[in-house]
């Protein structure tokens, strides 16, 4: 919902920036984002927390499990969050600054809530690490807002269920969209680079929309720090846990221009997804691999 309210707002396809600071605007904005922030920590709290006991404040250390890639949602989440506060503040006219700067802490904000619930769980702990890469995510979005006025590097997001989610749902979901949060094995995350942007002659005829993509993605892992040998009294095969490094092409759907609305908003809700496309994979297994089409 974030990344959909991000594109909308940060592209204005629907929301047209004011050329002056519009108070209106910023008094809207400013109550939204408050509103916004009490009901999903409430909510969160609700549906994440409560059903743990809480203690006093304390550290847990995670960064070694799930061979990190549990930290690049983070690194997502933030990122995008972000992205979705610039776009608002900017609607409102205040200076492009000052919209980048307010705009662009609402992703910490919200992320560095979470953090502060899990130090004071049984259940969690606050993570360094955690709070590393939710200020990396926002890092990425302000800073190239503030260098080029626009995101050339997007994060991104595919998805293919694992066949590792059956031996572990109660780690990866049952469902499909319990598994599209869970399933890591399933997942890759990408930093997607628009060409063209980065091509100083800028008459060129080079697309527009072309991008190029590199990946991230784990295989075999069925605990965070090492595979359990069964599960509920059902044993799990010995599976070779291992890092997957991927380079593939891509689609930046902001810079295909048209005028029907229609297309707007299905760009605007396909911007943080990295479409299937072929890839080459490197890992220390296989080496190297080509994939005629990557999900």
């Amino acid at each position: 919902m974030f990344c959909c309210c991000n594109y909308s707002f940060a592209q204005s396809s629907f929301f047209n920036p004011s050329d002056t600071c519009n108070t209106q605007r910023v008094k809207l904005v400013a109550y939204s984002t408050a509103g916004i922030y009490i009901a999903g920590m409430t909510g969160l709290y609700q549906i994440w927390y409560k059903d743990y006991d809480l203690i006093h404040f304390h550290f847990f250390d995670d960064y070694n499990e799930w061979y990190q890639y549990d930290k690049l949602g983070h690194v997502g989440s933030s990122y995008y969050l972000s992205r979705w506060g610039m776009g608002l503040y900017r609607w409102t006219g205040i200076k492009r600054k000052k919209a980048i700067w307010i705009g662009g802490t609402v992703g910490l904000g919200f992320m560095t809530t979470i953090e502060i619930f899990d130090g004071f769980s049984a259940e969690w702990g606050f993570s360094i690490s955690d709070i590393a890469a939710n200020t990396l995510g926002t890092a990425m979005a302000i800073s190239q807002q503030l260098m080029w006025d626009e995101q050339r590097i997007s994060f991104k997001y595919s998805f293919l269920p694992s066949d590792y989610a059956r031996y572990r749902p109660d780690l990866f979901g049952k469902t499909f969209p319990e598994k599209l949060v869970k399933d890591y094995n399933g997942q890759t995350v990408w930093l997607s680079a628009n060409i063209k942007s980065f091509i100083q002659k800028k008459d060129t005829r080079f697309p527009a929309w072309l991008n190029v993509a590199a990946g991230y993605g784990i295989e075999g892992l069925t605990g965070a720090r090492f595979n359990p040998e069964s599960f509920n009294g059902k044993p799990i095969p010995p599976f070779e846990r291992y890092r997957q490094f991927y380079l593939a092409p891509d689609i930046d759907f902001s810079k295909i221009r048209t005028e029907k609305k229609g297309l707007k908003f299905l760009f605007s809700i396909l911007g943080f997804i990295k479409i299937p496309a072929p890839a080459i994979e490197f890992n220390r297994v296989n080496k190297i691999k080509f994939h005629a089409l990557h999900f």
